[in-house]
């Protein structure tokens, strides 16, 4: 087993935050853990440090462990692109109250990922411009990635099927019958 050195953005993290974050490292991956209300500022320290530069956000997802409290993580994998270097931040929130910070004020590409994370768990992204479903109907009365949703769904193929089908009919077609003849062969529709 070789010994592993602490990247100079978790030992960086860990100082600015003390006592407050932990680190953990798993087949060279790092990830800081911090509580909710001091990720921003992790976010914005991670990318505006110059000796840091981590100037892209890969993904924001969650994770759900129903038999620990706080419920869920929120993990944020970031890289920097000049470095190479690739680190995760997370920030735990209770099922009683699942919200985070947004990331899009740092990262605009943070607005679909955070609504997916959103859509599929159910946790909120406080200071989101628009945060509403992007995968499931607007409708869907619950969250297909916690894990309390039954692996077979809740609804069958066919009802899934009748559902799409009737969203995806043109509002003309909805409507019923044209009031105007169709055009005979060869015509053009006025």
């Amino acid at each position: 087993m070789t010994e592993t050195t602490t990247p100079v953005a978790v030992r960086r993290l860990l100082d600015a935050f003390p006592g407050e974050g932990k680190a953990a490292e798993f087949r060279g991956q790092w990830r800081v853990d911090l509580p909710r209300e001091r990720v921003l500022d992790a976010l914005r320290l991670l990318r505006d440090d110059p000796d840091l530069a981590f100037d892209f956000l890969n993904d924001v997802t969650c994770t759900d462990h129903p038999d620990e409290e706080p419920r869920f993580r929120v993990v944020w994998t970031l890289t920097s692109l000049s470095r190479g270097d690739r680190i995760r931040l997370a920030a735990r929130c209770p099922e009683e109250d699942p919200v985070v910070p947004s990331a899009v004020p740092l990262w605009a590409g943070a607005n679909w990922l955070e609504r997916e994370a959103y859509d599929m768990f159910g946790v909120r992204f406080a200071g989101h411009p628009d945060l509403r479903r992007i995968l499931m109907p607007g409708d869907f009365p619950s969250f297909p990635l916690r894990k309390e949703f039954p692996m077979e769904g809740e609804r069958s193929d066919r009802e899934w099927a009748r559902w799409v089908i009737e969203r995806a009919r043109r509002p003309e077609e909805a409507a019923g019958p044209a009031s105007a003849p169709a055009p005979a062969p060869g015509e053009r529709a006025p």
